[in-house]
Parts: C-alpha cells; sequence; structure tokens
C-alpha cells in the first residue's frame, strides 16, 4: 500500500534515522506529531508457481504507547524494486497485535499462528468473527493504491501499558499470502486457488477435501505449487514485504477508534429458530462465484450479490471504511437498518503492466471518510453488508470483507444523520 501513488498522505524528511536490523531495514522520519517506519518482513523465496503463506512473529514494529495513524504494505525484491502482481499475486497479507510472554523465543516464522498457546496471546479487533479476521490490518491485491490513513483526531491505540497483562510485552505478527505466478498455465486459475492447477486433494493439515471443494484458501498453502507450462524457466528469486506504519505518541488530544471486520460469508442470525436465541457468529472467509452460463442464468443475472445481516452491540461514530474483494469484485456496501448507506467501497482495475497499474486486478478499493459525526451506529443496531461479484466467469475463493473504524458516539449527535460520505480512490 505505501509507495509513490498514496498522494494523500504526507511526506516528511526533516529527519532520517537508519537502523540495522537483522531482517530489515527501517526508516524513521518524523515532523511534528506524526512518525513514520519502514520495514522490511523477513525474507521469503519464490519460484514460477509456488506459494508462501508464512505467518512472521515478533516483527520489527514502533514501541510505546502511541496511536496508529496508517499501515501499508508491498512486495519489493532485494533492490527495493516494487513486484507487478502479474509475477507475484499478493492473495493477501495481514498484521495481528499480540500479547507475548516475556523471556519465550519465538521462531522467525511458522506455517501456522498459535492462537491457543498461553504464552501468545492475540489482541482482537473488536469485529464479530471469533473464529477468525482477528487482524488490525489487511488487504490483497488492492494494498497499493487503497487509503489506510485514519484522520485526526482518530488513531488506534496501542502499547498502552495498562493493557498488557503482567509479565507479557506486546509484539506484531504478519502473515503474507503470495503466489508467483510466472510461467504458470492458468494465471487467475493460480490467484483463485483453483484445486486441479495446484493437484491438491488435502488441506494443509492432511484432511481430505470435501467432494465440492474446488478452489480457495485449501488448496494453495504454504510450498504449493501451481501448474506451469510446458517449456518453462524456473529462476528463484528472494522477496520482502515493506511495510509503513504512521503514528504519533499518545495523549488525551487523540480520540481512540475500534476496528470491526466484518464478513459476507458470516453464518450468524440474529435468531436461532430452534432455542429463540441469537446465533454465534462464524465467518468461512471465502466462497465461490458461479458463472451466469455454467450455473443456467441468464445475462439478467449478470450479477452474483451475497447479503448478510450483522449486529454491533455497542455503536459510535463511523470515521472510515474501506471493502477487500477479489478479481471479479464490483463493489460492496454496508447498510444501517433503516437502509441508509454506511459506506459504498468500488474496486479500481489496473490498465497497464507496472506494478499499482496492473491490467485485470483490482489494485485499489475506495475508501469512506465521513463528515465527522454525520454517520453513526446505534447501541445493537442490525446492518446489512452486500458484495457483489460479476459472473461473467466463474470464481473460487473469493472474498466479501468490510474494514470500519468506530469512535465513540459523539456528544452532539442526537440522531442518525444522513449526510454526504466523501470517497477516495
Amino acid at each position: 500500500m505505501a509507495h509513490r501513488s498514496q498522494t494523500w498522505l504526507p511526506c516528511f524528511g526533516i529527519l532520517l534515522v537508519v537502523l540495522s536490523l537483522p531482517s530489515s531495514l527501517a526508516r524513521v522520519n518524523s515532523e511534528n506529531r506524526i512518525k513514520t517506519a519502514v520495514f522490511l518482513s523477513p525474507k521469503f523465496v519464490l519460484g514460477p508457481g509456488s506459494v508462501v503463506d508464512k505467518y512472521y512473529m515478533s516483527i520489527d514494529f514502533p514501541t510505546g504507547h502511541i496511536a496508529l495513524k496508517s499501515f501499508n504494505a508491498e512486495v519489493v525484491d532485494e533492490a527495493g524494486n516494487p513486484i507487478p502482481l502479474h509475477e507475484t499475486y499478493l492473495h493477501h497479507w495481514f498484521v495481528a497485535r499480540v500479547h507475548l510472554r516475556k523471556g519465550v523465543e519465538v521462531p522467525t516464522y511458522s506455517e501456522k499462528f498459535g492462537f491457543q498457546k498461553s504464552d501468545l496471546i492475540m489482541v482482537r479487533n473488536s469485529g464479530p468473527c471469533e473464529n477468525s479476521l482477528g487482524q488490525y490490518f489487511g488487504l490483497g491485491s488492492e494494498t497499493r493504491r487503497t487509503a489506510t490513513h485514519v484522520p485526526d483526531p482518530y488513531g488506534i491505540e496501542v502499547g498502552n501499558p495498562a493493557e498488557i497483562p503482567p509479565g507479557y510485552e506486546e509484539k506484531w505478527m504478519m502473515n503474507v499470502h503470495a503466489i508467483d505466478t510466472r510461467s504458470v498455465e492458468d494465471r487467475l486459475g493460480c490467484t483463485e486457488c483453483r484445486c486441479d492447477l495446484y493437484n491438491v486433494t488435502m488441506d494443509e493439515h492432511g484432511n481430505s477435501l470435501r467432494p465440492d471443494y474446488v478452489g480457495g484458501l485449501h488448496c494453495c498453502y504454504d510450498q504449493t505449487q501451481c501448474r506451469l507450462r510446458d517449456g518453462f524457466e524456473s529462476t528463484k528469486r528472494s522477496l520482502f514485504m515493506r511495510y509503513t506504519v504512521k503514528y504519533v505518541d499518545w495523549d488525551t488530544s487523540v480520540v481512540p477508534v475500534k476496528i470491526y471486520i466484518f464478513d459476507v460469508t458470516d453464518t450468524w442470525k440474529k435468531v436461532d429458530d430452534t432455542t429463540g436465541l441469537p446465533t454465534k457468529h462464524h465467518c468461512l472467509v471465502e466462497y465461490d462465484v458461479e458463472s451466469f452460463s455454467s450455473s443456467g442464468l441468464t445475462k439478467d443475472a449478470y450479477t452474483d450479490t451475497k447479503t448478510v445481516s450483522l449486529s454491533l452491540p455497542t455503536g459510535g461514530t463511523v470515521v472510515y471504511g474501506v471493502a477487500h474483494q477479489h478479481t471479479g469484485g464490483t463493489g460492496s456496501t454496508l447498510y444501517g437498518e433503516d437502509g441508509r448507506v454506511i459506506c459504498s467501497s468500488i474496486p479500481t482495475y489496473g490498465e497497464g503492466m507496472e506494478a499499482g497499474n496492473e491490467a485485470g486486478y483490482i489494485v485499489g478499493m475506495s475508501t469512506c471518510y465521513p463528515n465527522p459525526g454525520s454517520v453513526e451506529i446505534s447501541d445493537g443496531e442490525t446492518l446489512v453488508l452486500v458484495s457483489n461479484y460479476s459472473r461473467e466467469q466463474r470464481h473460487t475463493g473469493v472474498m466479501g470483507l468490510f474494514y470500519i473504524l468506530v469512535a465513540d458516539a459523539s456528544p452532539k449527535s442526537d440522531s442518525l444523520l444522513v449526510s454526504p460520505v466523501a470517497m477516495y480512490v
């Protein structure tokens, strides 16, 4: 996400400090209150058709009691050159906050993150997906052209000593899921994790896949291989995630926000038909989209629309919103209980070959920055999330996520206002 295309972010050049780190190169800039730190993830190596899906433990991150203002990331090579999506497809990345018991050593990376270990406690966002999606930040192919900045006076509070259990320290981890599509037989099929292209019949845990599972995360896990064209030349290369963190030192002028991540595949129901009680949130994360031809539909049903109802126990003022979709996505909207639009997020597709403008890929998602106090959610309000995909062709393993940042309700607001929402592409 963070590089030359994000013109809405200020440039800082007054103070430059270069730190030499074992697995990353960090730059820290500051001007006035804003500080900027640039890091590299541990190295990962990819060859044509190969997959990396690593959980990097205890990554470099700003320390202290701070307010996060943005987090941007992109894939680069050893020389720092941005890698285009048609060479290395960034399926997704996410960053999670954890509390690690002092004195406990963790590996540089792991194939899976051990959420249940008592030595490592995940500090989840405020969203309803208890079984997944606990990250603080995360995007995919759209990362370079999607705004993530938190507007003033708001910030995401981290590093508060009062929130860290005795004997623990705050750390951060990163998951990188990238697919090298050089010389592959079917580039879109590889990025959508079609099981036949990976010759996979079992998931990463050795469990047999269900017969109707034709593509998705369970077929493109770490160290799997997508089918290559005949006569290819295999060339491996070392890559990194370059990530940029903007933050300010915490003080009473910062208004804290909560992070909510919604999933259109959430199976939650407000009332269970058998018990009369609400069901638990269970987010499936991915789903398939059938083409109108294979599903027997006419072109009148050109769009696949998936909808889910969700409820927030505690509401507030919405200060930011953005969706996450895969190739084929045409946009996603979060509605309030009365049908008002809380945020609508539309993808931008690339038109060229250079990094950040790759033809056929989603290279950005529009974001919402409502006027302060203009878009509010009531306590217990039922929201409706809608995710749209084109049915022009079949898509497997797509996602329909929605991120919003919510602050405590404005004390001056005594009603739900419907005001224009600023959208940034």
